[in-house]
């Protein structure tokens, strides 16, 4: 599909601004909508001469819908807003910025999706590019989209973070290296359906060329139902898995050792998939092996993703904030033999009754947000459950009550952040500042 002579680029949050921009850049006449218009969307909508639209009702947009040749919704606009209806009715296609991306810019792509890790992979992938002398930037699902990734001419290959969100309107991508990490339930609040949003994931490996490589994870059951005609390079720890680990040493395909799993920066259950993920996408795109070996030593996680704030009194505190599907709270306890875990916020629409495989670890479960009474039904028969509506300080403060010498305390929602805070971010770091504040409060008890 080529680029469209007049478009609708419908919410101008960050992917929609550099969408908006790009296109007026490359002589697209743009038309503007958001239901929410921000200031920076109107300065943008302003700097670039367009009329931005405030929340148009369904005859508005059916007018509009109609004169445009493509519409470029925002990733995370729901499929049941009235945009995807009133285009599909009337045939006009919904793109993304992979699309743009795609047509202007013949650099080599190496995709990733999942509903767990993709940031966390794609890092690592880019580090491993990078120590082998290649120019790699990371798009997409971050600061920087992909259509304004392509810009930088230093750029030797993009890294990219590929939603659901981004995918679901996407006609075609064509990465170079693709790789699919897992699938659980989520975004139920944005997709239609699990259906729905298992198709959006399998976008990814719809195009791929002769040449390309497809990556994954033998252990998902969901993701091994789509692989591609071509087959993939797979990895895996239950399965057999091209990438795998053997005794306590993670290899090759090939059967070549990388490095034992003592030596991986961090090395959580999670921590060994996806640093199999990684060093296979990695080494698929170009990446000299000691390179890769290097980046998996050195890798320490991300922010908010089970990241140690601190030991006292025998207890661990872990925030792993960013955990916002049920699937990663089961993740993240599993690498901990005692936890007293931190759940709720507000559901996605899913079924939280997915946490309680992490039972047989739990201690107790302090259960916070919209979301407190759901998350006390899951785990009432399991253990000690205590709800907390009064914010993130007392949630610390039971939690601390409950946890014993030995354990950790594992903030890991299993929902997403918005009812109390703006963002995972948000709730991560006020969890850190509580914590934090509250062992301070407790050492001056100690020393009066």
């Amino acid at each position: 599909m080529s680029v469209p002579r007049v478009a609708l680029v419908y919410g101008l949050g960050v992917t929609g601004r550099a969408v908006a921009r790009a296109l007026a850049e490359h002589g697209v006449q743009v038309l503007a909508a958001d239901d929410h218009p921000s200031a920076a969307g109107r300065s943008l909508a302003e700097l670039l001469g367009v009329e931005l639209l405030d929340a148009p009702d369904d005859a508005t947009l059916r007018r509009i819908v109609g004169v445009v040749d493509a519409v470029f919704p925002s990733p995370g606009i729901p499929e049941r807003h009235p945009l995807m209806r009133i285009a599909s009715e009337e045939g006009v296609p919904l793109m993304s910025e992979f699309d743009l991306a795609r047509e202007w810019d013949a650099r080599p792509v190496v995709a990733v999706t999942g509903t767990d890790g993709k940031t966390t992979v794609t890092t690592m992938v880019a580090a491993m590019l990078s120590a082998s002398g290649r120019r790699a930037v990371l798009a997409g699902n971050t600061d920087i989209p992909l259509v304004a990734a392509i810009a930088d001419a230093e750029a030797d290959v993009f890294v990219v973070e590929a939603s659901s969100f981004r995918l679901g309107h996407t006609q075609r991508i064509v990465p170079q290296v693709a790789t699919w990490l897992n699938f659980a339930p989520d975004h139920l609040d944005v997709h239609a359906s699990l259906g729905a949003y298992e198709a959006a994931k399998a976008r990814l490996w719809a195009h791929l060329s002769p040449g390309a490589t497809a990556v994954a994870n033998a252990d998902d059951p969901v993701v091994m139902r789509h692989l591609p005609p071509g087959g993939a390079i797979t990895f895996g720890v239950r399965e057999p898995a091209g990438f795998r680990v053997i005794g306590e040493q993670l290899v090759t395909e090939d059967g070549e050792v990388l490095l034992a799993v003592g030596e991986l920066g961090r090395a959580l259950p999670h921590d060994v998939t996806n640093a199999l993920a990684a060093a296979a996408t990695a080494l698929a795109a170009g990446a000299a092996i000691d390179a890769v070996r290097e980046v998996l030593r050195d890798f320490r996680g991300l922010p908010h993703r089970v990241e140690l704030v601190g030991e006292w009194t025998g207890v661990r505190w872990y925030d792993d904030s960013k955990a916002t599907v049920p699937h990663a709270t089961v993740a993240a306890v599993s690498g901990f033999e005692s936890v007293v875990l931190i759940a709720g916020g507000r559901n996605k629409g899913l079924d939280l009754a997915a946490m309680a495989e992490a039972g047989p670890r739990l201690r107790a479960v302090v259960a916070m947000g919209e979301a407190a009474p759901e998350v006390r039904g899951v785990f009432a028969a399991i253990c000690p459950v205590v709800e907390v509506d009064t914010g993130i300080e007392d949630v610390v403060a039971r939690a601390a009550e409950l946890a014993r010498p030995g354990d950790v305390v594992l903030l890991s929602p299993g929902c997403a952040s918005f009812d109390w805070f703006g963002s995972y971010h948000e709730r991560g770091a006020a969890f850190q500042d509580a914590v934090r504040a509250m062992v301070g409060s407790r050492a001056m008890e100690v020393r009066r």
